[in-house]
């Protein structure tokens, strides 16, 4: 898998979420069951999705695309919030 983002974006993400996109991409080769939810609400033409796991300093959201089969693409990313977290733990079965 390969993951891609737009700099620019990701230093933006850094100073509004603390979290830049490389330390977000952990979620995905972790290989963790994280939670996947379509987002809906999505005003752009491709598809996006949020994904709600753990990386090393905790549970995180991301927002992505998948460009190809193997490229996911990285639109945003922040620590969950306790109501997140706790959907992910629901999704996890504890």
């Amino acid at each position: 898998m390969h993951y891609e983002w737009d700099p620019a974006k990701n230093k933006l993400n850094r100073e509004k979420h603390g979290l830049y996109f490389e330390e977000a991409s952990d979620l995905f080769a972790s290989g963790v069951d994280y939670l996947e939810i379509y987002d809906e609400g999505s005003t752009t033409d491709e598809d996006r999705f949020i994904a709600i796991g753990p990386i090393r300093r905790g549970i995180v959201v991301v927002v992505y695309t998948e460009r190809h089969e193997e490229v996911i693409r990285i639109i945003s990313a922040r620590l969950a919030t306790k109501k997140e977290a706790e959907l992910f733990r629901k999704h996890q079965g504890d």
